[in-house]
């Protein structure tokens, strides 16, 4: 037999074995540690641990926390230590919550206790570091449904017990770490020794759960918060309390009840009149000639620009859209990645000497005539179309480098705002199982790939990892020089997306690599209710995702 061993995916040896053999035993006979590896992926199919028996020719992928699903096994075991050491400390009484990300980690709360100060927080990292030291097994259990809510009704979890009365028929798989039990939608690792690497640093109302993260797989200290986007988070979550709102099950027992429609309609005017207030803020500021809007891929960017200059036009303004895609370098000239592809993402793609001269001419007050990029050429070419601005107009661009100040180093900082518009919350399955932004952002890019471009839900999955990281790399360390923030997540969004997005990923093959993160996204997806299309405004940012927008894209 033989056992083809990866290392993340990346091909690492070969291992041939004559008799079936525990996994463990044929790990030991290559140079990787075992420690590192959070879990182990058998032919794309299934995650085991190395009790696991080969018996026949087998693929294994270790996964580290340097991987993708190996990050968020990481992330989501730190968060079940933490609960542990919570629970330690203050028995079923309290309740934590995990909300949402911020900087390298995830802001948490804790409820039904007293005030929680810095000192609890020490505290906190205190007997989490124990049991990392304690290296104390996390052990997968199947139950009867009725035994697991008997357990987390215990300890004191209402949260889960309406999840999973919701959701489960017959048996639940959970986790325990000795008398604690915790349940998580995603694989956690087998023993709490391989979380070495964590911080938690207190943030009022609340504190933050640090993960290592950048190349080094390091924590950098001091804690930079990054305010503005804190600031928003925070905005949206009173938010949700006005609205009771709290996880995925208030809004399925919204779609229950019929009440659902109401809420998309209160959801949606919350959106206008932000986009509203901006766009009269702006108009109120009588040097500012150049919009700026950056996001990360499918945060509605464009949706929202069209919906601004809507607004600006409202409040007698006259927006001239600028493409910023139209001023990259002739392809010849684009640089390169490390493995040969072109990198368009890279801010030294676009012609910055170019955009920046026209610019000037154009605040200046001369006509000027704005390019046409062919990309199947990869040239620019002329576009006969001049623009002069006048009193009342504004030009607005949109693309991923709206932020970086290098892109308009010419414009003076009193005549361009930039504004960042991202998807930045989601509602949580409970308390514990957060439901990454990232996740809602990549369900919308696999609806507007397929709908629109005829792409796989295997081939967006596939490309994915290189959006994050241009993402993090092009926007993400930008993003708190924006004079303006947009929240573009709707938190109905979900119940829109599901019905879209199950079919596609139901049709990933057990053969490809994207077949796990297909398995994640559709368990996710199990959580929550179909919403009617129709039920969703012409005009909303979900529109540009599914179909039926009154705008043209």
């Amino acid at each position: 037999m033989i056992i083809d061993i990866r290392l993340n995916g990346v091909r690492h040896s070969n291992i041939e074995i004559e008799d079936p053999k525990p996994l463990a035993d044929v790990i030991r006979e290559t140079d990787i540690d075992p420690c590192l590896v959070l879990s182990y992926k058998i032919n794309h199919t299934q995650y085991v641990n190395d009790e696991y028996l080969l018996q026949q020719n087998t693929m294994v992928n270790c996964i580290t926390a340097r991987h993708p699903e190996g990050y968020r096994i990481y992330q989501d075991s730190a968060i079940f230590i933490l609960g542990k050491a919570l629970y330690s400390l203050l028995g079923e009484k309290h309740s934590l919550v995990v909300e949402h990300s911020v900087g390298d980690g995830v802001f948490c709360e804790v409820f039904g206790t007293d005030i929680f100060t810095a000192e609890d927080c020490q505290r906190v990292k205190e007997e989490m570091r124990e049991i990392v030291n304690s290296n104390l097994p996390i052990n997968k259990e199947e139950v009867k449904l009725q035994e697991a809510l008997d357990i987390f009704i215990n300890l004191g979890r209402k949260d889960l017990h309406k999840n999973l009365s919701f959701t489960y028929r017959d048996s639940v798989q959970v986790y325990r770490c000795g008398h604690y039990y915790d349940f998580y939608i995603r694989p956690l690792a087998d023993k709490t020794g391989m979380i070495q690497d964590f911080d938690v640093v207190y943030q009022e109302p609340g504190f933050i759960l640090r993960f290592p993260s950048g190349k080094d797989f390091s924590i950098p200290k001091p804690f930079e918060l990054p305010k503005k986007i804190f600031a928003l988070h925070q905005e949206h979550d009173k938010w949700l309390n006005i609205l009771k709102v709290h996880t995925i099950m208030d809004i399925n027992r919204l779609v229950i009840d019929y009440d659902i429609s109401q809420f998309i309609l209160v959801e949606e005017a919350l959106h206008e009149k932000k986009i509203a207030e901006i766009a009269s803020d702006i108009a109120s500021k009588k040097d500012v000639k150049l919009i700026l809007i950056a996001g990360p891929s499918s945060s509605g960017k464009t949706t929202f620009a069209k919906r601004l200059s809507v607004q600006l036009q409202a409040s007698r303004k006259r927006p001239i859209v600028l493409g910023m895609d139209d001023y990259f370098l002739d392809r010849e000239h684009t640089a390169r990645k490390d493995n040969g592809d072109f990198d368009f993402e890279s801010i030294y793609a676009m012609d910055l000497d170019f955009l920046n001269q026209q610019l000037t001419d154009i605040l200046a007050g001369n006509e000027v005539e704005l390019p046409m990029y062919d990309f199947i050429r990869g040239v620019r070419r002329r576009s006969h179309n001049y623009v002069k601005l006048g009193e009342d107009d504004v030009l607005v661009m949109e693309g991923i480098h709206g932020l970086n100040d290098l892109l308009t180093a010419s414009v003076p900082a009193k005549n361009k705002v930039k504004i960042y518009v991202s998807a930045l919350n989601q509602l949580n399955i409970d308390n514990h199982n957060r439901i990454p932004t990232t996740d809602c952002r990549l369900l919308r890019r696999m609806v507007r790939d397929h709908q629109y471009r005829g792409y796989s839900a295997r081939e967006t999955l596939t490309r994915w990892v290189d959006v994050r990281e241009g993402e993090e790399k092009n926007i993400f360390p930008f993003q708190e020089n924006a004079d303006y923030m947009f929240n573009s997540s709707l938190t109905y969004e979900l119940g829109i997306l599901r019905k879209h997005a199950w079919k596609l990923l139901q049709n990933v093959s057990k053969n490809s690599s994207a077949y796990m993160e297909s398995m994640r996204l559709l368990g996710m997806l199990s959580h929550v209710r179909d919403i009617p299309d129709a039920l969703v405004p012409h005009n909303s940012i979900i529109r540009e995702f599914t179909n039926g927008s009154v705008f043209r894209y």
